[in-house]
């Protein structure tokens, strides 16, 4: 996340965003968690996300919009608004099931 260094944003557990078939998903970094409502799109030929959420920060109510892009080498690159508070772009990687 460019606002936030790495140790940070995997603070409480390590940073993610998930994105589930049914136009929903959720997110974490830092103390904030936040779930999705997902409008899909597309954007040069390229999948795109637009979003709105809700969820808490260190048990406070929070909520915001954001949105993401989905490259061909499968990476996301995105902005994420919180209400009101911070905003900050993002680049997030696959994540690699290691069972």
């Amino acid at each position: 996340m460019a606002n936030w260094d790495q140790d940070a944003v995997d603070l409480a557990e390590p940073g993610f965003i998930k994105f589930t078939k049914n136009s929903a998903g959720e997110f974490g970094f830092i103390a904030l968690r936040g779930w999705m409502d997902c409008r899909w799109t597309e954007r040069d030929g390229h999948p795109f996300v637009e979003f709105s959420w809700e969820g808490h920060d260190e048990g406070d109510q929070v909520s915001g919009r954001g949105w993401a892009a989905l490259a061909e080498n499968g990476s996301l690159t995105g902005r994420l608004f919180i209400h009101l508070g911070d905003d900050s772009g993002f680049h997030a990687t696959p994540f690699e099931d290691r069972r």
